[in-house]
């Protein structure tokens, strides 16, 4: 075969790696409560116990296999990378090609709920007009798409490969859509592809915030709803960037835990869905089906990417997102509640066309909202097609 070659995939996990993981989950050591048992001090111990009792006893992964089985799934070899997406045509004659772009702690599984309005909106009571070819790839280290074979995946290289896969599936020009990760390599697909990427689509975007801190003078410049989100950055780099100087400094060493221990891995992964889902003071569960987030940890646990995921996502030698030229390329945001971009910062690097602030939403936009979203990236590209 050669390196240019897509390949069907499909998703068979041997029996004995799940009957690994329900050992693994039976045979686990607990920790002692901290006083209190709750959020403050991480993920409670009483929550987890039961999500992994039910993790064991309760969730089918065939079942959720099987669903992500029902859409067609390939892998290509891109700059010397296994590369694993998912690829759904519309049966509409006019749908505009759109490559979604996850983040950490999430997955392709992010999306499954949006694959069917997005390509086949004539089925979900929508205009036909609006229809996509959805194109889904894991970002490279993250399952499937895991490991990396060397540390060199910034964004920029990352959406050169988005670009690369774009034209060998025989699109000419296309759409790109993310949050967290996604919301980098998005406008960076613009950066490398401006001649061919016809719009930009982003949510939770990290690179549409100011360099922190704010001087005062600048801060009374700020409206409340914006003056709210700057709060929310300096709490988040207080209390909650832990994750990522471990990520960024130490993925190696953090990997024999999150790779050895599925409720290291799950405890890991849920400290993030319950901070970033809105709202917080609900727990995941109440926000996001059970079992999709079950599904999400199961792919980092399965293809034993934890480590591979962390070092792509965060241990870079160049920061995200700094320093990046305007490529030109109209761009939309949709700034869900949890959401901390400014419009003002974003419009240093983007082209923004379009901004909608919403007040419920969390960081995880496809889950959370996805009718919201389908909705907006409809109305964002209607008129870019």
């Amino acid at each position: 075969m050669h390196e240019h070659d897509i390949r069907p995939f499909r998703i068979d996990i041997p029996q004995a790696d799940l009957d690994d993981l329900r050992t693994r989950l039976a045979g686990t050591r607990w920790p002692d409560p901290l006083p209190g048992d709750s959020w403050q001090t991480g993920v409670p111990v009483t929550w987890l116990r039961q999500l992994a009792d039910y993790w064991q006893h309760g969730h089918d992964w065939r079942a959720n296999e099987a669903q992500l089985n029902g859409f067609p799934q390939f892998t290509t070899r891109i700059d010397g990378q296994s590369v694993y997406f998912i690829h759904v045509r519309s049966r509409e004659p006019g749908a505009l090609p759109l490559v979604l772009t996850h983040g950490w702690p999430g997955s392709v599984a992010e999306f499954l709920d949006v694959i069917g309005p997005l390509s086949d909106p004539r089925a979900h009571g929508a205009d036909p007009a609006d229809a996509f070819h959805v194109v889904i790839p894991a970002l490279p280290g993250f399952g499937f798409s895991g490991p990396t074979t060397d540390g060199r995946w910034d964004t920029t290289r990352i959406a050169r490969a988005w670009d690369e896969l774009m034209a060998r599936l025989g699109y000419d020009r296309y759409g790109a859509q993310g949050g967290d990760i996604g919301a980098l390599v998005s406008p960076q697909l613009g950066r490398v592809a401006p001649d061919r990427v016809v719009g930009i689509h982003l949510n939770g975007g990290p690179g549409m915030l100011p360099p922190m801190p704010l001087p005062p003078d600048e801060l009374a410049t700020l409206s409340d709803l914006e003056r709210d989100r700057i709060r929310r950055i300096e709490k988040f780099m207080r209390e909650e960037s832990g994750y990522i100087a471990i990520q960024a400094t130490r993925p190696q060493t953090l990997a024999y835990g999150l790779t050895d221990s599925p409720v290291g891995q799950l405890a890991w992964i849920m400290d993030k869905f319950r901070e970033w889902t809105h709202p917080q003071e609900k727990l995941p569960e109440d926000i996001i089906d059970r079992d999709r987030l079950l599904t999400n940890a199961s792919l980092y646990w399965f293809t034993r990417t934890a480590g591979s995921a962390a070092y792509v996502g965060y241990a870079q030698e160049t920061a995200w997102g700094t320093g990046n030229p305007n490529s030109g390329v109209p761009t939309g945001v949709l700034a869900f509640a949890h959401d901390v971009g400014i419009r003002r910062y974003a419009e240093r690097e983007n082209t923004i066309v379009r901004w909608t602030d919403i007040d419920k939403g969390g960081h995880f936009a496809a889950l959370e909202e996805g009718a919201l979203l389908t909705d907006d990236i409809r109305a964002f590209f209607r008129d870019l097609r």
